[in-house]
């Protein structure tokens, strides 16, 4: 499957969204974890949660709109489970010294 540039613009736009958004639910400020690192936790949250939904088949009829409601709730889902990976990596790491 080839990769439009207009894929990679919708991928990048959902990932600031659903990055920005997880980042503001989790430290509680309206800045969240900023623009880079929320980018970067919106895409791998966006891969994480488009192989949650697509398993589990969640929401599967919000899929017919270009940039759907499914895109940017499960890159939600998916950037909060990544957060939540790597707490528990830092917590384990802290424990362990």
């Amino acid at each position: 499957m080839a990769i439009t540039w207009a894929q990679l613009i919708v991928w990048l736009i959902i990932g600031v969204l659903a990055g920005s958004l997880a980042g503001t639910v989790v430290t509680g400020k309206w800045g969240g974890l900023g623009h880079w690192c929320g980018l970067g936790v919106g895409l791998v949250g966006a891969l994480i949660g488009g192989l949650i939904f697509g398993l589990f088949n969640i929401l599967p009829g919000l899929g017919s709109i270009s940039i759907s409601l499914r895109d940017i709730v499960s890159a939600f889902a998916g950037a909060l489970v990544f957060l939540l990976i790597l707490w528990i990596i830092q917590k384990v790491r802290s424990d362990s010294h």
